[in-house]
């Protein structure tokens, strides 16, 4: 079957209630173990289905946002999803409280346990209003995104549109299209400020009915982490700081000297060459094809994965009117299928979204028979398959970029450097947004600012007055949609510079350790998985200066002026 004819159904609440209640009575109650565990096993199977229902929705609703059905079905989600966590609470709560525990923990694995302890402490009946309105706010906020229609030369684009004309060989149409982008940004700035300040009340109250000082613990809490919290990030934030601030200046500066401009303002960073960055050298369905052939050249079991995903159609790449913007990786248990959607521009964002996002697609096929709670990793971890997966792609690059290949291999990796700095100061705005939560929309923007210098100290608006005054964070969706999220992109990136250092010195060793990983899925913690793989952990004092080191040392090998 086909994603296209995978049915949708709206599922009957008050039937999975009813279903759910009946199976509850048979979970710590004086039941045996193997009925406990059936019974477990029976509740996983109806929340499958209403897992999958919903994501169909999810995903027909972000590729076409305008579909009524759809955004009502939406709606309905929004509205209904909160209510069924009152039975995830109890479901926790019998799990942890049964006589049968330790066989269940012999059969589940204790990991299933802590997360059941972080589940009863993120939710409570007396939230659910707070959170149907937290997910009206986020879809309020994706559907603002994705109405864009910016006028520029001629054309009407949506955002991800808009991308290729930021890397125009022309800084004339640079500094036009960024400031279109924004312009767009600065016209809808009372709303967005409206809805995040909303957003940040909503969640402090949440957390403080729930017992929390504010949210900051409340969302690490959310995010299932087990194992670190906002001391070990920090001490990993000043890591970054140290190691890695200077290295993009002067990555930065290097950049500007290829460019010749003396003084780059922020228009200039997405271009990367005077000639123009590397492109991939065909349309969509070339790009596929030259990702079905990496792939069954790659090893076994990427064949068979990505084989399946173009036999059922799983995947929507093409940017388009009214389809939601960026990328995402999701699942559908009924089918134990992941999806893909993302927005191809013809830049070589496309290519890597035909490494990134297919990591999170191979690990989630790689572990769709694990009990659902191990299905996929805390998000830290899961970013660790995608990024991984970008670099293990480099012999095949040649297929995509043929002439431009060297120059891929040069801005890829000095950009996954780059990102390092712009994702820990995402992470310390959340941070101190959320310590207080009564800063006000300008304060907010100051704020971003201020951090923007600490940690992007090259980063010039000129005239772009909006951006100046701290305006840029609107478009980066994870603050408003799943806070505390972006730390976890960095975290992964210094895990997967260690994969990209493995495979140089043995490529075939390297892949196993990475299958094997995906293989893991999420059947243990953050730092249990990098012991498993025998990767560095981040938070630990000097681990991303000794990655950092090979990766300089590559980067200052090439003669980028050449390129």
């Amino acid at each position: 079957m086909k994603f296209k004819d995978f049915p949708y159904e709206r599922p009957n609440l008050d039937e999975v209630k009813a279903q759910a209640d009946a199976i509850l009575d048979n979970i710590g109650t004086g039941k045996s173990l193997d009925e406990e565990i059936a019974a477990i096993e029976e509740y996983w199977v109806i929340f499958d289905h209403v897992r999958t229902m919903g994501t169909l929705v999810s995903i027909r609703n972000s590729i076409n946002t305008v579909d009524e059905f759809y955004e009502a079905e939406k709606l309905f989600f929004n509205q209904e999803m909160p209510k069924l966590q009152a039975y995830s609470k109890r479901f926790d709560e019998k799990l942890l409280s049964s006589p049968n525990r330790a066989g269940l923990e012999a059969k589940f694995g204790s990991l299933m346990f802590e997360q059941a302890e972080l589940g009863l402490k993120v939710f409570d009946e007396s939230i659910i209003p707070e959170l149907q309105q937290e997910n009206a706010l986020d879809t309020e906020y994706d559907k603002l995104l994705a109405s864009a229609k910016i006028e520029f030369q001629g054309g009407v684009y949506n955002l991800s549109q808009m991308s290729p004309f930021a890397q125009s060989k022309d800084r004339d149409v640079r500094k036009a299209a960024a400031a279109a982008v924004s312009g767009f940004f600065a016209s809808h700035e009372a709303t967005l400020d409206r809805i995040y300040d909303d957003l940040v009340k909503l969640r402090t109250t949440i957390a403080t009915k729930l017992g929390y000082e504010n949210f900051i613990q409340l969302g690490y809490d959310r995010m299932g982490r087990t194992d670190y919290g906002a001391k070990e990030v920090k001490t990993y934030r000043d890591q970054i700081l140290q190691d890695i601030v200077p290295l993009v200046s002067e990555l930065t500066a290097r950049k500007a000297k290829r460019l010749g401009i003396e003084e780059p303002f922020h228009y200039d960073l997405a271009l990367s060459f005077l000639n123009g960055n590397a492109t991939p050298k065909g349309d969509v369905a070339w790009q596929v094809d030259k990702a079905k052939t990496m792939y069954q050249e790659m090893s076994p079991e990427t064949n068979e994965w990505f084989s399946m995903m173009l036999d059922k159609e799983l995947m929507d790449l093409d940017s388009k009117q009214g389809k939601a913007g960026g990328g995402y990786c999701t699942s559908l248990p009924d089918y134990k299928v992941p999806f893909i959607f993302a927005n191809f521009n013809g830049t070589s964002h496309d290519v890597d979204v035909l490494t990134h996002e297919a990591g999170h697609a191979l690990q989630g096929f790689l572990s769709k028979d694990h009990i659902p709670p191990y299905r996929w990793p805390t998000m830290e971890s899961a970013e660790i398959h995608s990024m991984s997966m970008e670099f293990l792609a480099w012999p095949w690059m040649e297929q995509f970029f043929q002439e431009d290949t060297a120059k891929y291999k040069f801005n890829h990796l000095a950009s996954s450097i780059s990102f390092l700095p712009y994702g820990v100061l995402v992470d310390e705005f959340q941070h101190e947004v959320y310590g207080n939560p009564t800063l006000t929309p300008d304060e907010r923007k100051s704020l971003w600012r201020r951090l923007e210098k600490k940690y992007l100290p090259f980063k010039d608006y000129g005239d772009d007055e909006f951006l100046e005054r701290g305006g840029f964070w609107f478009r980066q969706g994870h603050i408003f949609g799943v806070p505390f999220y972006y730390i976890d992109y960095t975290l992964a990136q210094v895990c997967a510079f260690q994969y990209w250092v493995k495979h140089q010195a043995d490529p075939k060793a390297a892949m196993q350790s990475y299958l094997e990983l995906c293989r893991l899925g999420g059947s243990k913690s953050f730092t249990g998985l990098l012991a498993s793989a025998d990767l560095k952990n981040p938070f630990e004092q000097g681990t991303v200066a000794k990655i950092v080191t090979p990766i300089r040392a590559y980067l200052d090998s090439v003669d980028d002026l050449a390129l």
